[in-house]
């Protein structure tokens, strides 16, 4: 056998019973066939159908719960069993979190990740946003000039209204894909901050900047909305505690 014909094979991956029984749902899911609030099968019928042991179907569905696509129940009933949920859960934010608590993405792609969604949800904001928007836009910035609030607070409030200004797009998506990435940083957020000397003297500066991006959506001034997010969190950026400086800690 030649050397060239020898090449051509690869090993067979071992995929274990639960992978297998999530890859027909999730097929059936892409096929249109599941949708939210249909339910499964119970679980002695689906382990059946699939020829699966109960312990291997329990697996798998543990996972997509944990993923946050199914929600299962207790009890038989019409309340009781597997269904699948029809908003998305919180296992996107979890598994980001982890990832970047293990190092797989570098500041430098946290980075340019947040500049691009950002910089796209405040030009669609400044095209789409309504005035419902703009007033809980400048409630939220009501909320961050209580004097009385911690870092911890000013954090929460901080992440509450980049990801309002998503929301203001009418993208679903985004709000939710800028949600997740900021609370999987948050905790980065709130360890800068608190080792400032003067946290509250950043906060001013941090809400003079959210009301000018506040101004320019309300004026429908998309590029001027864009220029005053980039330079609100590449300033954030420059020298800060990830980069081992001393200016203010990203937001």
């Amino acid at each position: 056998m030649s050397s060239a014909s020898q090449s051509s094979w690869e090993p067979v991956r071992k995929v274990r019973t639960y992978e297998q029984v999530m890859a027909q749902i999730e097929q059936r899911m892409l096929d249109g066939l599941l949708a939210p609030g249909d339910r499964l099968p119970s679980e002695r019928e689906l382990s059946q159908l699939l020829g699966v042991s109960r312990p291997s179907l329990r697996e798998s569905l543990r996972v997509l719960e944990a993923l946050g696509i199914v929600d299962v129940r207790p009890g038989r009933g019409p309340d009781g069993g597997t269904v699948f949920v029809g908003r998305p859960g919180g296992g996107f934010t979890i598994l980001l979190k982890m990832q970047l608590a293990l190092g797989h993405f570098s500041d430098t792609d946290v980075l340019r990740t947040r500049l691009m969604l950002e910089e796209w949800a405040v030009a669609d904001a400044a095209r789409n946003a309504t005035v419902e928007d703009h007033k809980a836009l400048r409630g939220i910035l009501d909320q961050m000039d209580a004097m009385e609030l911690t870092a911890r607070d000013f954090n929460r409030l901080d992440t509450e209204f980049h990801v309002r200004v998503a929301e203001s797009t009418g993208n679903s998506l985004a709000s939710y894909l800028m949600s997740s990435l900021r609370t999987a940083i948050q905790r980065r957020m709130i360890d800068a901050y608190e080792r400032l000397a003067d946290w509250q003297e950043t906060a001013k500066t941090v809400r003079a900047e959210h009301r000018e991006i506040v101004r320019a959506i309300e004026e429908r001034d998309a590029s001027r909305a864009v220029d005053l997010v980039r330079r609100h969190i590449n300033d954030f950026y420059e020298v800060e505690p990830f980069t081992g400086g001393t200016s203010r800690p990203t937001r």
